[in-house]
């Protein structure tokens, strides 16, 4: 049985998770009014992801005798003032959730749960992937840089990011 701290925890983690969502799909949505169709496919992937780990945290209370709760989410922003600043806002989001989620993991060992510290480890070793692509793909806008066919280039790279994803998915 789950602690009642760790379930309410667990539960805002699942309110994050959701707004993380929402806000990939609202950045998927900016990026097809721009006709930046690479970018708009990795933020959807991204959005679908952020579902997928709700859920799982969602079954997770399940087995261990929890609650979970389908949250309130907050409405995310709509617009952007570029894609290197739609990329950074995604960084800071993605280490915000790395914040929460080593909280979780603080809990969990100051509470001995060592079923829930467990659970989590999937979530560090996520966290540090998402944080790294983020960082390589502002890295790479970067390099690209801002001149007239700098939104041409970047979508280009997203497209091939979300090509190479998509076949380590299938493999």
């Amino acid at each position: 049985m789950i602690s009642k701290e760790i379930e309410s925890a667990l539960n805002k983690q699942i309110e994050l998770e959701g707004y993380a969502s929402y806000l990939y799909l609202s950045m998927a949505s900016w990026c097809d009014s721009k006709g930046l169709s690479g970018c708009a496919t990795f933020m959807h992937r991204q959005s679908d992801e952020e579902r997928e780990h709700m859920l799982k945290i969602f079954h997770y209370m399940s087995e261990v005798d929890g609650r979970a709760y389908a949250p309130g989410i907050s409405e995310p922003p709509k617009d952007w003032p570029s894609v290197p600043e739609m990329f950074e806002e995604v960084l800071k989001h993605e280490q915000k959730v790395t914040a929460s989620i080593n909280f979780l993991v603080d809990l969990s060992i100051k509470a001995n749960d060592h079923t829930t510290q467990n659970f989590l480890q999937w979530y560090i070793q996520e966290q540090r992937e998402e944080e790294a692509l983020m960082r390589d793909i502002l890295d790479k806008i970067k390099l690209i840089g801002d001149g007239p066919q700098s939104l041409y280039f970047i979508d280009k790279e997203i497209e091939t990011i979300n090509k190479i994803t998509e076949k380590s998915e299938s493999a």
